[in-house]
């Protein structure tokens, strides 16, 4: 049944800010650059919601230089760096393996600067890049870890529908010190792996869709000590609020849905996540 004037118009009011965190934490992953509103906007809104860091990810080289630009203008943002899984292979076939090679090492110089406190998002996407694609994607997954190795930071990885290789490139290549799996999107068992290996998992606004049982039982064996919480904004906006824009300042949505699922007192999971994202990226 299509939608009415009305209904089309409400997706496009931003949700209300919610009430605030009383322990401050941050958003592990967002797109600033993507949303409608300003940066110092975007800011406001999220402290006022208890938010006070965000990490803003450069998925291309252009997205990067923006972010690491961004982060060094703005003491609440930290940047992180890398060619987005997608972004690989089409650079290979439009351009050559030369000119993904210049851009793996453009990503290099950027990951360098202080600011930018780690390497991502990269990883492996075999939703949206068919298996033409995969040599490309892997290659390049497997530079981004060697980056975040040589310089110490963390790694933030992409995984969808890649479970099984992301975690064998992992093993096989030696996973950096601090490893983010955003946007956690494995099951109970793979995050039983994730946390044998002290890999982080961050929860987005899917957690809270009524399809995603699986990611909820995945966030109830996960330990609290390696939880981190992002709105991967402008995606992703959790319930009640789906269809209409995400932001950072919805981060508390998610925490709240994460810490009914986890059974823990709100103030302590945000404890917790605040005490990881030091730990992954400070």
């Amino acid at each position: 049944m299509p939608k009415s004037a009305r209904a089309k118009a409400r997706e496009t009011v931003p949700p209300p800010v919610p009430e605030p965190l009383a322990v401050p934490v941050a958003d592990a992953h967002t797109h600033l650059d993507m949303q409608d509103t300003g940066v110092e906007e975007a800011l406001e809104k999220a402290a006022a919601a208890g938010v006070t860091r965000i990490v803003q990810i450069g998925c291309d080289v252009a997205r990067a230089h923006w972010a690491a630009k961004t982060a060094a203008e703005h003491e609440a943002i930290w940047a992180a760096v890398a060619l987005h899984p997608n972004e690989a292979p089409r650079i290979e076939q439009e351009a050559g393996p030369a000119a993904l090679d210049a851009a793996l090492a453009e990503i290099a110089e950027l990951a360098a600067l202080p600011q930018v406190r780690a390497i991502g998002e990269t990883g492996l996407d075999y939703f949206r890049t068919g298996p033409e694609g995969v040599r490309a994607q892997q290659r390049s997954f497997r530079r981004h870890i060697e980056l975040a190795k040589e310089l110490d930071k963390a790694l933030v990885i992409h995984d969808r529908d890649a479970h099984e290789d992301v975690l064998r490139i992992l093993a096989a290549d030696g996973a950096p010190r601090r490893t983010v799996f955003h946007c956690y999107s494995g099951d109970a068992a793979m995050a039983e792996v994730c946390a044998a290996e002290g890999y982080f998992m961050s929860f987005a606004g899917n957690v809270t869709f009524s399809s995603a049982q699986p990611l909820r039982e995945a966030l109830a064996v996960a330990p609290p000590e390696l939880l981190l919480v992002e709105t991967d904004a402008p995606f992703l906006t959790p319930a009640p609020f789906r269809g209409r824009p995400n932001a950072p300042y919805l981060i508390p949505v998610t925490l709240r849905a994460m810490a009914e699922v986890k059974g823990m007192a709100e103030d302590d999971l945000a404890r917790h996540i605040a005490a990881n994202t030091e730990r992954a990226f400070g």
